[in-house]
């Protein structure tokens, strides 16, 4: 059944963020495996492009910049059909619809591609098939796929805190200027935290402090880039230069072409380098690609909207 509070088209196409972690703090993991975070997310413009269209069954295609698309599964474990099928069942949609996902942000890179398909499927989907959900819907139905996955829908700057799906918008003035040194391959997000647990083994360590850095958070709200290379953070980096030992090069790197703060993306291996402007990061990514320590270099501005609809 479809809703008549929109009227369904026959093809969308959503454009939906990637993310950096300008701060990610981890506690131990729980009862339940998971381990609480407080992280401030930061959403970017390399960004994930979603066509849906009016099909029979649900089904997926991918382009990746780069190449390698057949990286990307197209089956019932791609983030974006497991979108599909929960909106589905939610709205009591018996239509199907046809995903075709233009990737630029990279694959199992820290920086929450995923997560940006199924957000971007979701605000798509809902257009396609006129299901009239609202905002507060889209996000309850983000956090069951994944805990980035609220994020991409809303994007700018924001604070996660529980899993990283409990958000709460943070003020940020002015453009910043990043730079992703892009690893050939990726990283496993359960692997990575495995790994921290492992690194920490008989450290004291309890949940991380629920308030954001207030250097960082200060940073943001008078837009000083300074300010915000200095205080990026992230506990899992030790984690990922242990599983790829490699990103220290790329991580020195960074830092001897002068950028301000450098730190690897989520559960990495992307990593992150703010410049000063706009210049700057082009002078970053140029000695990145030079030394050869990435398979792919990027720049991006931040912050930047959610998914949202572009046609």
């Amino acid at each position: 059944m479809t809703s008549a509070l929109s009227i369904p088209t026959d093809w969308v196409r959503v454009r939906a963020p990637g993310k950096v972690n300008l701060s990610l703090r981890a506690g131990p993991p729980g009862p339940d495996g998971y381990h609480p975070v407080v992280t401030v997310y930061q959403a970017v413009s390399l960004y994930e492009d979603i066509v849906a269209t009016l099909d029979d069954g649900i089904t997926v295609s991918v382009t990746l910049a780069g190449g390698q698309a057949d990286t990307v599964p197209t089956d019932e474990s791609n983030l974006a059909v497991r979108a599909a099928r929960l909106l589905a069942d939610h709205a009591g949609i018996t239509d199907g619809a046809h995903l075709h996902i233009d990737k630029r942000v990279p694959v199992a890179g820290g920086m929450a591609g995923g997560s940006a398909d199924a957000a971007g499927t979701l605000v798509a989907l809902d257009e396609l098939w006129g299901t009239g959900a609202s905002r507060d819907d889209l996000l309850e139905l983000a956090a069951l796929l994944g805990a980035d996955v609220p994020f991409a829908l809303v994007g700018h700057t924001a604070v996660g805190t529980g899993r990283g799906d409990v958000l709460t918008p943070a003020m940020a003035v002015g453009e910043f200027h990043w730079v992703f040194a892009i690893a050939a391959e990726g990283l496993s997000t359960p692997e990575v935290f495995d790994t921290l647990d492992t690194l920490r083994a008989g450290d004291d360590v309890g949940p991380p402090d629920p308030e954001p850095d207030i250097d960082l958070m200060h940073a943001l709200r008078t837009g000083d880039p300074h300010g915000l290379g200095a205080a990026v953070h992230n506990d899992l980096q030790g984690a990922a230069v242990h599983l790829r030992p490699a990103l220290e090069r790329t991580i020195a790197t960074a830092h001897d072409a002068g950028a301000l703060g450098v730190v690897v993306s989520g559960s990495g291996p992307t990593v992150a380098a703010l410049g000063r402007n706009r210049a700057h990061a082009q002078v970053i990514a140029a000695s990145l690609t030079l030394a050869g320590v990435a398979e792919r270099v990027v720049t991006a501005t931040a912050p930047v909207p959610g998914a949202q609809l572009i046609c």
